[in-house]
C-alpha cells in the first residue's frame, strides 16, 4: 500500500479487513473523503482460501484484500500502511494518532480492526494454527470431512463445536483437557453421536512431517487425531480506543470480549461505528464485509444529516454561526474532488 495519508477525511477507516474495505467502498462510492488505515495482521493470514463466501469460495486471504483495496482506491478512496495507537475527540470529529508520529483528522470514524486469538497455551497449538488447528467448521469443515478429528475443551462453546464436527466426521473424540466437568445434558448429547471423551489434560500435539497426527495427555498417552478444533478466547483489537471511553465488554456468549453496537454498527459514542470481528466475534467474512457495507452506508448518512441541518441554518440565516461551518465543509469537498 501506497496512499500518502492527507490531513482530514470525512471518514477514517481503522484495519483493512473485509469489514473496513466493504466500509470504505461504501462511502468512497457516495463521494465521501476516506482512509483506510490497517496494520497488516489480518486474522486470517494462516488460511489457504476464505470460504463460505459466495462467487469467492477459497479465494486466498490475499487476493480478496488485494482486491478489495484496489476497488477501493479506484473510487477515490485511500488505503495506508499503519498502526493506529489512539483516538481522541476534537470539536469537528477525531484525531487519530499513528505510531509512526503521523496524525489524521476524521469527521467520523469506523472501527474494524478485528480480534485477538487467545489460544490454549498446549505446545504445538500454535504452530499448527489455521492448518491443522482449527476453529470454525464452516471456514474449515469440508478440508477435514471423514479425518478423525479431536476437539479441545476450552469454553463454554466446546460441546456445541464437538456437534457441529460431527456432522463432517464419524470419528471425533472430545479432550475434557482442563475445562469443567461435563454436565449430564452435555454428556448424553455427545455419547448419543457416539463422540468419544477422553479425559485427562492435554500435554501437547505430535507431529509428523509438519502435520498433526496425535493428542498426547499427561499421562503419555497418544491419541491419534489428523485435525483438531479449539475454542480460542476472542479479544477484540480495540485499545486505541479507550481515550473515547470505548472499551471492549464480555460478549454474551462467553467467547471474549468485543466492542458493542446496535443494529447499524453505532457505538456508544456518537460519530464511532464499529464492524466485522470486532464486534461480532463469530462472524465469517461474508458477514463482516456486509456489516461494514451498512456501517459505510450509516455513516454517510449521518454525514448527510449534519449537512443539511447547517444548510438549513444558513438558507434561513446567511449570517448565523452555522454559515462559517458551510463554507469548511465546502472547501474539504473541492479538496476531496480535485477542485
Amino acid at each position: 500500500m501506497t496512499d500518502r495519508l492527507g490531513d482530514d477525511y470525512d471518514a477514517v477507516v481503522v484495519g483493512g479487513g473485509a469489514a473496513g474495505l466493504n466500509g470504505a467502498l461504501m462511502l468512497a462510492r457516495s463521494r465521501r473523503s476516506v482512509a483506510v488505515i490497517d496494520a497488516g495482521a489480518p486474522r486470517n493470514a494462516p488460511a489457504e482460501g476464505v470460504h463460505g463466501l459466495l462467487a469467492l469460495e477459497g479465494t486466498p486471504p490475499a487476493e480478496l484484500l488485494a482486491r478489495g483495496r484496489a476497488e477501493v482506491r479506484g473510487y477515490g478512496g485511500h488505503v495506508v500502511d499503519g498502526e493506529v495507537v489512539s483516538a481522541a475527540r476534537e470539536e469537528a470529529g477525531f484525531s487519530v494518532a499513528l505510531a509512526d508520529g503521523r496524525t489524521v483528522r476524521a469527521r467520523r470514524l469506523l472501527v474494524t480492526t478485528g480480534l485477538v486469538d487467545e489460544l490454549p497455551p498446549v505446545p504445538g497449538v500454535r504452530d499448527l494454527w489455521g492448518s491443522d488447528v482449527l476453529h470454525c467448521p464452516y471456514c474449515h469443515g469440508w478440508e477435514v470431512r471423514d479425518r478423525a478429528v479431536g476437539v479441545l475443551a476450552t469454553g463454554p462453546m466446546s460441546v456445541h463445536q464437538a456437534l457441529l464436527f460431527r456432522q463432517l466426521t464419524d470419528d471425533v473424540a472430545f479432550f475434557t483437557h482442563t475445562a469443567e466437568p461435563l454436565g449430564e445434558e452435555d454428556g448424553r448429547k455427545l455419547a448419543a453421536r457416539g463422540i468419544t471423551v477422553v479425559p485427562g489434560e492435554v500435554a501437547a500435539l505430535e507431529t509428523e512431517e509438519g502435520r498433526l497426527s496425535g493428542v498426547r495427555l499427561d499421562d503419555g498417552t497418544v491419541v491419534g487425531r489428523r485435525a483438531l478444533a479449539v475454542a480460542p478466547r476472542m479479544v477484540a483489537r480495540a485499545g486505541f480506543l479507550s481515550e473515547l471511553g470505548l472499551r471492549p465488554s464480555p460478549h454474551p456468549s462467553g467467547m471474549g470480549e468485543h466492542i458493542a453496537v446496535d443494529a447499524t454498527g453505532a457505538t456508544d459514542v456518537p460519530g464511532v461505528w464499529a464492524a466485522g470481528n470486532v464486534a461480532d466475534l463469530a462472524a465469517q467474512v461474508g458477514a463482516s464485509a456486509a456489516a461494514g457495507a451498512l456501517a459505510g452506508a450509516r455513516i454517510n448518512a449521518d454525514l448527510v444529516t449534519e449537512e443539511v441541518e447547517r444548510a438549513v441554518a444558513v438558507y434561513e440565516d446567511p449570517f448565523s454561526p452555522a454559515s462559517e461551518a458551510r463554507v469548511s465543509t465546502a472547501v474539504l469537498g473541492d479538496r476531496r474532488h480535485g477542485q
